[in-house]
């Protein structure tokens, strides 16, 4: 097995370096393919990884502790429900007493009414000129809150005992609500206009702008949901938060609220439920699903880049070889083994899809950079195993597309190279 020097290993880098500087266009242009491959793996690792973080964090943001009933899967297109999905009873708004009572390891259960567009509803808030449409408008209890930490107040308060009980006139504005009604002046106090009824702001929430697959708090506007049953009795889709607490089990306090819901709707033995609970990890699952579809596209232009940059490797060093056919001659009658020429050919080969993957590496890096500073929610970094990984791929490039030509210099007769003109 030949073993090349370090002399050799610097002769024949300067070598590579030489046939990247004598046929500049040709080399850029065969490396581009190298750099298109491995920047877009690097930077779309870096992104997914950095999207990842943010997923993770939404959901642990909704409690990672809490659970949602609801009469159709979270999610999904209701377009494509079957009929004994679409024809399911709605819930009710005693629902929620009689879990309290019936599930005594559940901490927090309560409803929640929502009228929205993706409902078929459609809302205006207006204060004076100021209007903002496409809001939603949800009814709650006072342990919305806890239930769900997204919700977190950052001026004023929440919707209190008193309001639910009353059914008073007050709501919670989302900040970019907040914002647009009232641009230069503190929202609570205000009276503000929901659907011709007039209500005071008494509390305006963090700002959150939601995950690309659902609203976040900033469009919301919260009422006591007495004050919802009695405003908006058409809006009959509810769902029911509940909460586990640490030291219970989730398994055992799940069962106890199914087989609540199923006496409550009078759900047959034999038959399954006719309602859907879920976890904040529905999130995660859909997340999943684009990640794949866009791990996926990544890897279809990573291959034609790597596969583009490999032919050109492939045919810089066959034109290499014939260019430097006599060269061979003469190492090859000074006592060149064809292990060593064949070692020499594939540095070069390895050394050009090394340049290109550097700098695919660089540019990923600068596009994570970039994504980091402009969207300071998705923290996209790249990785020490993405940097190898990145590495390995050029190599591995070089190696595969710069064996042929290297064989076939290596396999050259020496009386014939030296004949070459």
């Amino acid at each position: 097995m030949a073993i090349m020097t370090r002399a050799q290993m610097q002769e024949n880098f300067l070598a590579a370096m030489e046939t990247l500087r004598s046929s500049k266009v040709r080399s850029a242009l065969t490396v581009l393919g190298i750099v298109i491959g491995v920047s877009s793996i690097i930077s779309m690792a870096a992104i997914i990884q950095g999207l990842n973080k943010f997923v993770q964090d939404k959901v642990e943001s909704l409690g990672s502790r809490t659970y949602f009933l609801s009469r159709f899967p979270p999610g999904t297109d209701p377009t494509r429900w079957p009929e004994r999905i679409r024809t399911r009873k709605y819930f009710e708004y005693n629902y929620a007493d009689f879990v309290r009572q019936a599930a005594p390891d559940v901490q927090i259960v309560t409803t929640v009414g929502t009228r929205a567009f993706f409902f078929g509803d459609t809302n205006l808030i207006t204060s004076g000129d100021h209007s903002v449409e496409k809001v939603i408008v949800r009814g709650a209890e006072p342990e919305y809150t806890d239930a769900i930490p997204l919700f977190a107040i950052e001026r004023g308060r929440f919707i209190s005992a008193f309001d639910q009980e009353h059914a008073r006139p007050v709501v919670v504005l989302g900040a970019a609500i907040s914002e647009s009604l009232f641009p230069n002046t503190d929202a609570v106090g205000k009276m503000v206009r929901i659907n011709g009824s007039v209500y005071e702001v008494v509390g305006v929430f963090e700002h959150d702008q939601g995950l690309f697959v659902g609203p976040g708090v900033d469009i919301f506007a919260i009422i006591p949901l007495s004050n919802f049953k009695k405003q908006y009795p058409e809006s009959k889709e509810l769902i029911m938060v509940y909460t586990v607490p640490e030291n219970v089990s989730v398994a055992k306090a799940q069962d106890e609220v199914i087989q609540a819901l199923r006496r409550l709707r009078r759900v047959p033995a034999d038959q399954d439920n006719d309602f859907e609970l879920s976890s904040p990890d529905f999130l995660s699952n859909l997340w999943n699903q684009l990640t794949g579809a866009l791990v996926i596209l990544t890897a279809v232009i990573s291959s034609v880049g790597l596969l583009v940059g490999g032919i050109g490797v492939m045919n810089i060093m066959l034109i290499s070889v014939t260019e430097r056919t006599h060269e061979i001659g003469v190492r090859k009658a000074i006592g060149a083994r064809r292990a060593d020429v064949r070692l020499q050919f594939l540095l070069e080969a390895v050394v050009l899809t090394l340049v290109g993957g550097t700098i695919g590496i660089l540019i990923g890096a600068g596009v994570s950079t970039l994504v980091r500073t402009f969207v300071p929610a998705v923290p996209a970094t790249v990785s020490y195993l993405w940097v190898a990984i990145g590495f390995t791929i050029s190599v591995g490039v070089g190696l595969f597309f710069g064996y042929y030509p290297a064989n076939l210099a290596a396999n050259l007769d020496p009386i014939d190279c030296l004949r070459y003109e």
